[in-house]
């Protein structure tokens, strides 16, 4: 089961916002998640983000891998992509 942090697409017509999910790499966008880590709302000027970031943190010492997108919203609120492993 590989598991990665990606966006999950709300809103209507050429009104998206997103949320920051969790998933199993093989659902659907829209489909089921494992848990809710942050908000995306590109259309707000600037746009708005809201990360928990203690979360992401736990999601990628346990192996999760985001995509680029998401990597690209780490990046802007400075949360690193690196953690030490436990144990």
């Amino acid at each position: 089961m590989a598991v990665v942090i990606r966006l999950s697409r709300l809103g209507t017509k050429r009104k998206p916002h997103h949320k920051i999910v969790v998933t199993e790499q093989h659902t659907p966008r829209e489909g089921r998640f494992i848990e809710q880590i942050g908000y995306y709302d590109p259309s707000k000027k600037p746009a708005l983000v809201e990360i928990k970031e203690d979360r992401v943190l736990h999601w990628i010492s346990v192996g999760a891998k985001p995509t680029q997108t998401v990597r690209s919203l780490f990046r802007s609120k400075k949360i690193p992509l690196k953690v030490k492993k436990r144990g």
